[in-house]
């Protein structure tokens, strides 16, 4: 139902560009979001009440990976920068909990992605994700980070 509502909503965009005559993107986007609105008036009758709460979990999910994507970044700079690299480089073990291919992807990219840490490998089973840390010298303190931010926010967000 709800990715049915993703296309009503992307149809209502291009028929506000076809009603309009303007295909520019800002247009687009404009009828998306008139069309989201307009769901959102008639939430109740079309059942769209978890679509709109999944935009913004999505968002949520976004802000989370931003927000850490600047924190790892200024936490390497200074780590690189400082006089006494006292590093303890390391591979350890994340137990999942997401058990979706999409999800664990999604989560696998956004630690890669992510300055200080890089996914290694995803064991055969599909329940550990192997991650490479530049300073793994507390990897239960990793673990419980990945937990509660990235993959907290992907299950909220995708179940």
């Amino acid at each position: 139902m709800k990715a049915n509502l993703y296309l009503t909503n992307i149809l209502l965009a291009l028929v506000w560009a076809l009603v309009t005559g303007s295909f520019s993107f800002v247009n687009i986007v404009f009828g998306f979001v008139l069309g989201a609105a307009a769901l959102h008036l008639i939430r109740e009758q079309v059942g769209s009440l978890g679509y709109f709460e999944r935009g913004r979990k999505l968002f949520s999910l976004a802000v989370l990976f931003i927000r850490e994507l600047a924190l790892s970044a200024w936490r390497v700079a200074r780590l690189v920068l400082s006089p006494r690299m006292e590093l303890k480089p390391g591979i350890f073990a994340y137990p999942l909990t997401v058990d979706r291919n999409f999800e664990i992807t999604l989560l696998a990219n956004m630690i890669t992605l992510t300055p200080g840490t890089l996914t290694v490998d995803v064991s055969d089973d599909r329940k550990f994700l192997y991650v490479h840390a530049i300073d793994c010298s507390d990897p239960d303190g990793l673990r419980r980070d990945i937990a509660m931010g990235f993959e907290r926010k992907i299950m909220e967000a995708f179940r």
